[in-house]
């Protein structure tokens, strides 16, 4: 059967004909690309827009955190009181948390091995440290960039195996025949940037989905510029999502985008506000703490405590900074920063130290930072995050460092087993893409689940699918997916009135007013019509001027299906009585939770019942719906040596 080389205006080249196609180009998706290349699956290629781009080679944070099983020390620790710590984070299933937990020292050391500069002492033990919602110190860290050192290790050894790399390509549309997938469909933006719109038809019988988040979904955002996501796509072949509702919102410094978390608040720098020309200075954290020591404990705190969490609004809690920040920028119309030249309040250090709680005294003066300005503290527990913004044009001893409260993460994402494969068979959503985390996760544990779970999808593919050739026939329901979406890129641009750049601000903006970490159900009901009203409406009415405009719209296209979703499962939670959780504070009126400070605030309590059930988003005929289940279990099976191995011979491990 051959398909017209030329539809419209566009072209469409030969098929590329693959066994396994990987998309995105970060940690996870090379981890699978190499996995799988080493377990002799044939035909593997990543398939990415830009290779260089993406969420795991462009962001950090002080000491960027990998979490897995405490490998040092005398504190006990065992696979099943991680994935015990991963499952209590509520709507998070239990085999998907031991199987994190299980591979989790094994991807550890695997990352090692590929020269990743984990610190260890003389005898080999690999030091951790606490981070939020983490009670046994399993944190590990090789600095600021740990999830670009860890995509380039990768990298290099995908592509030392024979992984070959598809750049430039835009995935549009995932194909589907019979409930799977049969491939991709991509525009080239090589193509686009010489004045050409070319797609390319992907066929292969495996999709690993590494696409990280929906990052484009906010504007305020902390998320790399270079990274959009491609969630909706996926929705939109009939991927289910799940708890849609979760994310992690936290402080982040404006330009450049960066997480402010560990230490650079337990250096202690001082929170000011201006107005928008930076003048008339204040400290404004005064307005919600009692006390100097309640303050300054708080701000320490942010760094365990960096993500939002509703559970810490309560007098004296961390999280009123984020709200102190958040009220001073978008309610008094100021701006604000972190100032590391000067000490909170004008008080010097010696003084400092004896108004904080017992823990952050003692952890000053273990790590030897007692003495001086903010910058002095911060230098001698983390010089790399001083040099990291010297680096981005930003002298943290010479200048304050503007900041907001910004989207950082995505906790839900796609729904998927504990083998990462989703209700879509063949497709396999890994990293961030993936719903694996529920409410509250330790901080780093997202790391280590874009390494698991790309690890396990490999092992299924190949112990299941690995013998199969590359994927070879364009049957007709492939040639109809590719001539509708072909036809629908065609309509982009007819009579618009609306740049795609000006629909992206658009979009941006409803989340950020009714969808980020302060949300109220009124609210998000109105962003819910009109993202539905819009999605209708945007083939006829986005303006496409230019090849390279129609990747702008492509995106939008992908970005209004990530956000009907999320706002369809947000006015769900809320109107089924879900509150407060996490990193989302509920509002309304009425609510009965006071807020310390916030005297306009009242927080609508939590159904604590639906920690135990996930919530799924799936898009059937053009209208989302939701559905809930209990989530799954914690296994408590045999792990008796002959029975394992008895299965392991079977090949039940990999089913």
């Amino acid at each position: 059967m051959t398909i017209d080389m030329r539809v419209g205006e566009a072209e469409l080249a030969e098929p590329v004909r693959l066994h396994t196609a990987v998309v995105g180009s970060g940690a996870a998706g090379w981890n699978a690309a190499g996995r799988l290349k080493t377990l002799g699956v044939p035909a593997v290629a990543v398939v990415t827009e830009s290779r260089m781009a993406g969420t795991s080679r462009n962001t950090g944070s002080d000491k960027q955190t990998y979490y897995k099983l405490g490998l040092s020390g005398d504190t006990p620790d065992s696979v099943y009181e991680m994935a015990r710590t991963l499952f209590e984070g509520g709507a998070t299933d239990g085999d998907t948390a031991l199987a994190e937990a299980s591979s989790s020292a094994r991807c550890f050391f695997h990352l090692a091995e590929l020269g990743v500069p984990f610190p260890h002492d003389r005898y080999g033990r690999y030091a951790g440290y606490k981070t939020d919602h983490d009670p046994a110190r399993r944190a590990a860290s090789c600095g600021p960039y740990t999830s670009r050192i860890m995509t380039e290790c990768l990298e290099r050894e995908a592509v030392s195996r024979g992984v070959a790399v598809l750049d430039g390509l835009r995935v549009v549309r995932v194909l589907t025949r019979a409930g799977r997938v049969a491939g991709l469909l991509a525009l080239d933006r090589d193509a686009l940037s010489a004045g050409r719109v070319r797609y390319v038809p992907i066929l292969c019988r495996n999709i690993v989905w590494a696409t990280g988040g929906p990052a484009g979904l906010y504007s305020a955002s902390v998320y790399p510029e270079s990274q959009w996501g491609g969630t909706g796509t996926a929705l939109m072949a009939g991927a289910a999502g799940q708890n849609l509702t979760e994310w992690q919102y936290g402080l982040a410094s404006v330009r450049p985008r960066w997480n402010v978390s560990g230490s650079y608040q337990q250096a202690l720098p001082r929170y000011l506000s201006t107005d928008s020309a930076g003048g008339d200075p204040r400290e404004f954290l005064t307005d919600v703490y009692r006390d100097p020591g309640e303050l300054l404990t708080a701000v320490f705190m942010k760094g365990y405590e960096w993500p939002f969490n509703a559970d810490r609004v309560g007098p004296g809690g961390s999280s009123l900074v984020d709200l102190a920040v958040h009220r001073e920028i978008h309610e008094r119309g100021r701006r604000v920063w972190l100032d590391f030249t000067t000490n909170p309040l004008g008080l010097p250090t010696e003084r400092l130290l004896t108004l904080l709680n017992e823990e952050a005294r003692e952890y000053l003066m273990r790590s030897e930072a007692c003495a001086g300005a903010p910058i002095d503290r911060l230098t001698r527990m983390n010089p790399g995050a001083v040099a990291l913004y010297r680096d981005k044009g930003v002298d943290l001893s010479a200048e304050p460092l503007e900041i907001a409260v910004c989207a950082q993460h995505h906790n839900g994402g796609l729904a998927a087993d504990c083998w990462n494969r989703s209700n879509l068979a063949n497709f396999y959503p890994v990293g961030e893409a993936c719903g694996s985390h529920g409410v509250r996760r330790p901080g780093g544990c997202a790391l280590n689940a874009g390494q698991t779970g790309s690890m396990r999808a490999a092992f299924q593919i190949a112990a299941l699918r690995g013998k199969e050739s590359p994927a070879c026939r364009i049957t007709e329901p492939i040639r109809r997916q590719i001539g509708e979406t072909l036809a629908l890129g065609g309509v982009f641009g007819r009579g618009g009135s609306r740049s795609a750049e000006d629909w992206i601000a658009r979009i941006r903006g409803r989340m950020d007013g009714a969808a980020a970490f302060i949300r109220s159900g009124p609210a998000v009901s109105e962003a819910l019509r009109d993202t539905l009203r819009d999605r209708a409406e945007f083939a006829d009415a986005v303006a496409v001027d230019t090849p390279g405009g129609l990747l702008t719209a492509w995106l939008a296209w992908d970005m209004l299906a990530a956000q009907a979703a999320a706002l369809t499962a947000m006015d769900d939670y809320i109107r089924r009585g879900g509150g407060s959780r996490g990193s989302a504070l509920v509002v309304g009126g009425d609510g009965s939770g006071a807020i310390p400070g916030f005297p306009d605030r009242r927080m609508m309590p939590v159904d604590a019942s639906l920690d135990g059930r996930v919530q799924q988003v799936s898009l059937r005929e053009d209208s989302f719906t939701v559905a809930w289940r209990d989530v799954r279990p914690l296994p408590q099976r045999d792990t008796w040596f002959e029975t394992v191995w008895a299965g392991y011979r079977r090949g039940d491990s990999f089913r």
